[in-house]
């Protein structure tokens, strides 16, 4: 019977076509390793971008004195928002080789 091949144990390293720079051979590669990083980096950016903003808003409801049980608690939520959002960029920044 034929012994099945382990794809982890088989890596094949890409080759650059002729004609193409390594500069832009790298990124594709980095592309296919890891797709839509740029991307998401935007996404968490924006989301972040409205945490923040949602954020100031509740503290500054709650230094006014407005509804306070309400404030606290979506102040509550935009900064479990903000610390997911920083967690997730944390965990992109970790992959190695982020020239993003």
């Amino acid at each position: 019977m034929a012994k099945p091949s382990n794809p982890k144990t088989t890596s094949q390293q890409p080759t650059r076509p002729p004609g193409m720079s390594q500069e832009k051979f790298d990124r594709l590669v980095g592309e296919v390793q890891s797709p839509f990083k740029g991307f998401r980096k935007v996404i968490y950016g924006a989301v972040g971008a409205s945490g923040l903003v949602g954020a100031f808003i509740f503290f500054t409801q709650l230094l006014a004195g407005r509804d306070v049980n309400s404030a606290i608690s979506n102040l509550a939520v935009q900064l479990g928002v903000l610390g997911i959002v920083a967690f997730l960029f944390w965990l992109e920044g970790r992959g190695k080789g982020d020239s993003q």
